[in-house]
Parts: C-alpha cells; structure tokens; sequence
C-alpha cells in the first residue's frame, strides 16, 4: 500500500512538473510576442508621429504599466504635439487626439500590415492643414504599398485624392443611391 501510494505520488508530482513547464513555456512565448509587437510599434510610432505632424519637435511614446507581465495592464501613449509642452492624452485637443491615434493605428500596421485601410471621417475634427498633413501622409504611403479608402465631406481631403467616389439618392417609387466615380490620376496638379 504504501509502494503504490508512493508511486501515484511521484506521478502525480512528474505530471504537475510537466505542467508547469509546459505553461511556463506557453507564458514566455506570450510575453515575447507581445514584447516583439510592443518594441516594434514603439520604435516606428515616433517616426510616423513626426511624419503626421511635419514637424520633428513633435513626440510619441508607448509606456508599459507593467514591465514583467505586459499584457496584463495597461500602456500608456504619451504624445507631445508640435509647439506645445507635454499633457496627459485627456488633455489635448479633438485634432491633436484624431493624429496621435491615426499615429498609433498607422504604427500597428508597419508590424502586420493589412491590405487596406477603411477610415470613415477620421478628419472630422482636424482643421485644413492636419487634414492636408494627414491626406499627404497617407499619398506617401500609397507610394510605398497603402491602400487606403478614406470616407470625408471635407474638400481639403479631396484635393489629395486619386479617386473620388461619390454616392447620391435617386427618388424614385424608392430611394435608390447610384455611385458616380472621378479618376483624379490623369489630372495635374497646377
């Protein structure tokens, strides 16, 4: 009895020991890919912040709540906007928000970048010169691969465009919306 006992223990302890190892294995592969995403993203938001913004005194950051088990809390995005001292991200204006968050969603893309964008007025609270920066921004990365279909009412945007598609209702015995559609690539830019 007492032989079996033993050995049931010692299984049971080899089994827990596998376990653990086996979940240790898991969380570290967790944490370096998420530390692999975290680095690069953190690495490229600056960049592309500064990019944005045309203005290399602009500032952005990503800070880890916890540094041991990242993924368990929170991050920080700090941004400090070209010309101003920094202030907590709750504190800055509608369009300084809308360009550090098109900066960090432009960051994620450089780490598993998708086909395309979708970005539905994203320009609602900038005012003619963020949108130009932004509309700018996003023709230099069509250059480089971006594909990206931007939903505005905004006229400033449309000068940068390759394409205008525009959507209108008909009145019929229903509302009907028909599409017409501009290629602006033939165009010249005087």
């Amino acid at each position: 009895m007492w032989e079996s006992t033993t050995a049931e223990f010692d299984k049971a302890r080899l089994q827990a020991k596998k376990a653990r190892s086996s979940f240790m294995k898991i969380k570290q592969e967790r944490y370096d890919r998420f530390m692999k995403c975290f680095d690069h993203i953190n690495s490229r938001i600056d960049e592309i912040y500064k990019s944005l913004c045309m203005n290399q005194g602009a500032q952005a950051s990503l800070v880890l709540e916890n540094v041991e088990e990242p993924y368990s809390e929170g991050i920080i995005y700090n941004c400090v906007a070209p010309g101003k001292r920094f202030r907590q991200m709750d504190n800055l204006s509608g369009g300084e928000k809308t360009v550090a968050a098109l900066a960090l969603l432009f960051a994620v893309r450089s780490f598993n970048p998708s086909p395309f964008f979708v970005l539905d007025e994203v320009d609602a609270a900038l005012d003619n010169t963020n949108i130009g920066k932004v509309a700018n921004y996003i023709k230099d990365q069509s250059r480089k691969g971006l594909q990206c279909i931007v939903i505005s009412l905004k006229e400033e945007f449309f000068q940068h465009s390759d394409a205008l598609i525009g959507v209108y209702p008909v009145a019929d015995e229903c509302i009907v919306s028909k599409i017409l559609s501009l290629d602006l690539t033939d165009i010249s830019e005087e």
